[in-house]
């Protein structure tokens, strides 16, 4: 019994000293003189914003790490626990691994909006956002295979409206659109027998295939994930986060490229009215009017791209 008391107090020690850690370093900014510098050019500025979003992918990374060999450590000390007879204390590990899991997604979550926030602003101070503001261009074709092992290939789908979302099994936002408002298996329902076609693509380049197939089963997904861990179709498209969207008329040309709605997490962005941004551009299309709100700007965990 002393034995798991010692454990126990050990990793309580290291619980707490984690998640300080990683919010001592992501501030650590703030403590820089107040007297005001000479803003930097933009390009400078531009290079400044990805490495500060550069570390923060780091720490998302180091803190993923750092959970999962702890959650390894309670169970351990669990099934001793459970060994010993020791069912309070058994129980009271349960809870703690239960805890030390919500205060992982909470965290998670904090450090994926900050790291969106610092996306969009090196974005908009590098120019960014210019190729993936070419609406209206014509869809770069691509071929894929599904995590099923099915060929998909866009050319195939003439005269068909198509989606295109990308997806990560691992990301909060896009968790929040499959298990908890049911959002992409809505839309992809709604206009299926409306001649539009939904694909998820997954660009992670650690992602496996029997996660992703685990994910459709469960989900009960009626279209394919396709796997493009190289990378290759989501920087051809000009991919940034999941999810984020695009929308490709009969002609062959992206009418829409952005956000899925407003409403990051359920929270509309700012106050006011929940706009669903792909359901309204689907709407029109298949009205046969034209898409009247074509770009915005996507939301979400940045791609996890694999290295050039």
């Amino acid at each position: 019994m002393n034995r798991i008391m010692t454990s126990i107090a050990v990793l309580l020690t290291t619980l707490l000293v984690i998640p300080a850690a990683m919010g001592q370093e992501t501030a650590g900014d703030k403590s820089a003189p107040r007297e005001r510098p000479q803003r930097p050019p933009i390009e400078r500025r531009g290079d400044e914003q990805g490495q500060v979003a550069q570390r923060v992918q780091r720490q998302i990374d180091e803190l993923k790490a750092a959970h999962q060999e702890l959650i390894a450590e309670l169970r351990t000390i669990h099934t001793l626990a459970v060994k010993e007879k020791a069912a309070e204390t058994a129980q009271r590990i349960e809870k703690l691994i239960v805890w030390r899991q919500e205060r992982l997604r909470e965290s998670l979550r904090q450090l994926e909006l900050q790291q969106q926030q610092l996306q969009r602003a090196a974005g908009e101070i590098a120019g960014q956002t210019e190729r993936a503001a070419a609406v209206n261009r014509r869809a770069p074709d691509f071929e894929l295979s599904s995590f099923d092992g099915r060929a998909v290939k866009l050319s195939d789908y003439k005269d068909t409206i198509v989606v295109l979302e990308w997806f990560n099994l691992e990301c909060p936002f896009v968790l929040h659109h499959y298990e908890k408002a049911g959002t992409m298996t809505a839309l992809a329902k709604k206009y299926r027998d409306k001649n539009v076609v939904w694909l998820a693509i997954n660009s992670t380049s650690h992602t496996t295939l029997e996660a992703n197939r685990d994910f459709v089963k469960k989900h009960k997904l009626a279209y394919p994930i396709l796997d493009d861990r190289s990378g290759k179709v989501g920087r051809l498209y000009g991919a940034i986060t999941t999810p984020h969207m695009f929308v490709i008329d009969k002609t062959g040309t992206v009418v829409y490229d952005g956000a899925i709605d407003n409403a990051p997490l359920g929270k509309v962005t700012g106050g006011g009215e929940k706009i669903a941004y792909v359901d309204k551009a689907l709407a029109e299309l298949t009205s046969g009017k034209p898409v009247t709100t074509p770009k915005t700007q996507s939301y979400g965990c940045s791609v996890k791209y694999s290295t050039p």
